[in-house]
């Protein structure tokens, strides 16, 4: 059979269907800008759709449905197959976190009789596109005393929004002969947060108007910024593109363009073989560090947790028997051919927008560094599941050999001795402040990943 790209719309999908599916994602994108949020809003509708927690459950059983938070910035979802856990399990995993600008712990100060905030940028961004669009604040302090205060503040179309200034055209001669990467240096990022000084303060009195009004309306003082985790992000909603409405445009895309379909897949899933797992992970775009990336022991604790429970021996080697015989799907995005932009990409191993689902025998960068690389055996499976479920599919690499690259968890996963491939939704403008994907790739993830929770 010769192996040929297909657009989605040449064929005989439904149109109608692929819209409504892509309104609940855009409405997940512009509740969800952060990992908390992310979190947050899968757990309500875990629980809607009959998902408990793990530590809720004294035994498991075939068709129980569960869920388990790590310190509310990752979360895995399960449903309990027919057969042992030992089997396998069939994973999805995506990542929650995208590029963003994160608030330093000392934050607030006043230059010029205005106040600002300064940010640490967070994943690989061009910080020149963070400059002069409306910006808002997202996440949360905790105060002395535990309290935990949310702050949501810029989205909504009464609300105030918030700035990165830049140099005008005119003024800009010495700015212009800089590379991109310098023409907003990282110590320049400094967000725009206000400008009248409160009344009899002889000094930084635009800071102190700032913080009185912070304390007016969350309770917060300025040393409570120690213990916050608070992003600057896009105020924008998500929004159709084009003509046809046939794109989205959004921040967050990388990677929630996957985190949301893998999500709506385990949660339509009612019974299954082997045992389902959705990973919704953080820390993705810094290298999946720290103890709520795919690095962490997380998954391998609420296994044992799920084999103890289920009656199998909460063993390592059990543990060890479970990950050798699961397979998973690393569900992250693929740079999509981009017309505007043809040097870096090679045309016959590039990702493209309406052609369904990407999938990528390995990332990495150059020489494959960095990278999991899919065995053929894997590939005929994820192949011949996707061909025999109308799934719409193609192959692609990020870019010319030469050009870069790029990683995603799936080293982290296959280095636990499960079988993986990467298979994700091409994106336009990827790590940009607004993205663009396709309604009907974002559909055809939505069934590939429920197609392989039940029939892998």
């Amino acid at each position: 059979m010769k192996y040929e790209l297909k657009n989605g719309w040449s064929t005989d999908i439904d149109k109608d269907l692929v819209f409504k599916f892509s309104e609940g994602y855009k409405d997940f994108l512009t509740k969800c800008k952060t990992e908390r949020e992310s979190v947050q809003e899968a757990i309500r509708f875990a629980e809607d759709c009959g998902f408990k927690p793990l530590d809720s459950f004294e035994t498991l059983k075939e068709g129980d449905k569960i869920y388990a938070v790590n310190k509310l910035r990752s979360v895995i979802l399960a449903v309990i197959g027919s057969e042992d856990i030992t089997s396998g399990v069939n994973i999805v995993g995506a990542h929650i976190d995208a590029p963003r600008l994160d608030l330093k712990p000392n934050p607030l100060y006043e230059d010029g009789e205005m106040a600002y905030f300064k940010t640490h940028y967070y994943g690989g961004i061009k910080k020149y596109q963070w400059g002069t669009i409306p910006l808002a604040l997202h996440g949360v302090v905790i105060k002395k005393d535990g309290e935990a205060v949310n702050v949501r503040i810029g989205d909504e179309n009464d609300d105030v929004t918030f700035v990165i200034t830049d140099l005008l055209p005119h003024l800009a001669q010495e700015q212009m002969k800089k590379t991109p990467y310098t023409v907003i240096e990282g110590e320049q990022l400094n967000l725009l947060i206000g400008s009248i000084p409160m009344k009899d303060e002889e000094k930084d009195g635009v800071k102190a108007n700032v913080l009185a009004l912070l304390n007016e309306k969350y309770g917060i003082c300025e040393e409570d910024f120690l213990s916050a985790e608070l992003q600057i992000v896009p105020a924008a909603n998500a929004k159709d593109v084009g003509f046809d409405r046939s794109l989205i445009g959004s921040y967050g895309h990388d990677d929630r363009v996957c985190a949301y379909p893998s999500l709506m897949a385990i949660l339509t899933t009612e019974a299954c073989d082997k045992t389902a797992v959705c990973i919704l992970t953080d820390k993705e775009e810094v290298g999946s560090m720290g103890n709520t990336g795919a690095k962490s022991d997380f998954m391998k604790l609420v296994l044992l947790e799920m084999l103890d429970k289920k009656g199998e021996g909460a063993t390592e080697l059990n543990l060890l028997r479970t990950l050798d015989k699961s397979f998973c799907l690393s569900a992250d995005v693929n740079a999509a051919f981009d017309p505007n932009f043809p040097a870096p990409y090679e045309k016959r191993n590039s990702a493209r927008i309406n052609y369904g689902i990407a999938i990528s025998k390995y990332t990495g960068a150059r020489g494959k560094s960095g990278s999991s690389d899919a065995s053929a055996e894997l590939m005929s499976k994820v192949r011949t599941l996707f061909n025999n479920n109308d799934i719409l599919w193609h192959v692609a690499e990020l870019g010319k050999v030469d050009a870069g690259g790029g990683g995603t968890i799936a080293q982290y996963v296959a280095n636990l001795g499960v079988e993986t491939v990467d298979c994700g939704v091409p994106v336009l403008s990827m790590h940009a402040p607004f993205e663009v994907v396709a309604k009907l790739d974002v559909y055809m993830a939505y069934k590939a990943f429920h197609v392989f929770y039940n029939e892998v």
